[in-house]
């Protein structure tokens, strides 16, 4: 040993930690919601729940990463959009029960803090949480020296919301009739990438900056488009028409994810004519030879969330949802069960 030992020896620089801190706290800042209390440093975020708001709250919860798509963000050294994606993930799972999603909290493990390209990444969340109208309150970001190489990170996040008991939407309003609203993903999203990169990279043998005719830009540039974030729509629309369930559709796919909002004695037919997916799915299952069955399991092929509405209201929230941004189609309707599955697709893309 020729001298002392320090933490920044071992490969954890605390000063650099705190200098990401700064660096991110104007964005942080600007995801703000009134009921936050003090700002960035504590041991804990906190949220002041006002309580006259509601008769009775139920907190809704969910945590989420963005999966290997954090490989993509690294190859192309652009870190600003990853935690749009990490936002998506969590608050939309929380939308589904009808929840406003209230704050997050995110975690981000790397193997050297650069503070710059933390203060990046952060920004992004924060700019997902201004996006879903929900507070990002807290975080860590924890340097690993050893067991993550210096440019290698990954990150969590979790969020709580908040809804009326008597308003939880799931099974158990969908009834027989209700129509099966389709909401556009903006791609990929974040699943399925495991199965995306080993086509393109390891079978095909693309680089990110090939540009793509098809897709009309370069693949990187596909591959890292953000996800939807679609909570602030579907509160909305919850508000103006009668929803009696929403899905976030993500791993598993659409016939799986709308499954897990159907009650037993229902199913939910999903016409594929309906809606043409976007290129880079053809893409994929060209490329790999992915047979349909597997393409539809583990992507979403151009269907982020959907909603399950009382019939009569169809039209008008496919109207709602399109003047807000997010296209949107009646993509089938909930029927009696006459078979095994709680959702299917039926017919052939246009």
């Amino acid at each position: 040993m020729t001298g002392p030992v320090s933490y920044a020896t071992a490969g954890v620089d605390i000063d650099a930690g705190e200098r990401a801190v700064e660096l991110m706290r104007t964005a942080v800042a600007r995801s703000s919601r009134p009921e936050v209390l003090g700002g960035l440093g504590g041991f804990a975020g906190l949220f002041r729940l006002d309580l006259t708001r509601y008769r009775r709250p139920v907190l809704a919860t969910s945590t989420d990463g963005v999966g290997t798509k954090v490989a993509i963000a690294r190859m192309l050294d652009r870190h600003d959009t990853i935690g749009l994606d990490l936002v998506a993930m969590v608050v939309d799972d929380i939308v589904v029960c009808g929840g406003e999603p209230l704050f997050l909290t995110d975690y981000i493990a790397c193997g050297k803090i650069v503070p710059e390209r933390i203060a990046t990444i952060v920004a992004g969340i924060a700019e997902g949480c201004r996006i879903a109208g929900c507070a990002l309150i807290g975080g860590e970001t924890a340097e690993h020296p050893g067991l993550l190489e210096p440019d290698e990170y990954d990150l969590a996040g979790a969020a709580t919301g908040v809804v009326e008991e008597d308003a939880l939407l799931g099974p158990h309003r969908v009834t027989a009739g209700d129509a099966v609203v389709a909401m556009a993903s903006s791609g990929l999203h974040a699943n399925g990438y495991s199965l995306v990169r080993h086509i393109f990279f390891t079978l095909a043998g693309w680089r990110l900056d090939r540009y793509v005719p098809e897709l009309g830009r370069s693949l990187g540039d596909e591959l890292l488009t953000p996800t939807t974030i679609y909570a602030p729509h579907c509160l909305r629309l919850r508000e103006a028409v009668d929803v009696h369930a929403f899905a976030h559709i993500t791993g598993g796919g659409l016939a799986g994810n709308v499954a897990r909002v159907i009650p037993e004695e229902y199913t939910a037919v999903i016409d594929r004519s309906t809606w043409q997916p976007p290129s880079i799915f053809r893409l994929v299952g060209e490329l790999g030879r992915v047979p349909q069955a597997e393409l539809e399991r583990a992507l979403n092929m151009g269907i982020g969330m959907v909603a399950i509405v009382a019939s009569p209201d169809a039209d008008r929230a496919v109207e709602l949802l399109n003047a807000t941004g997010i296209r949107a189609w009646v993509a089938g309707h909930v029927q009696p069960r006459a078979d095994d599955a709680a959702a299917h697709l039926v017919g052939v893309y246009r």
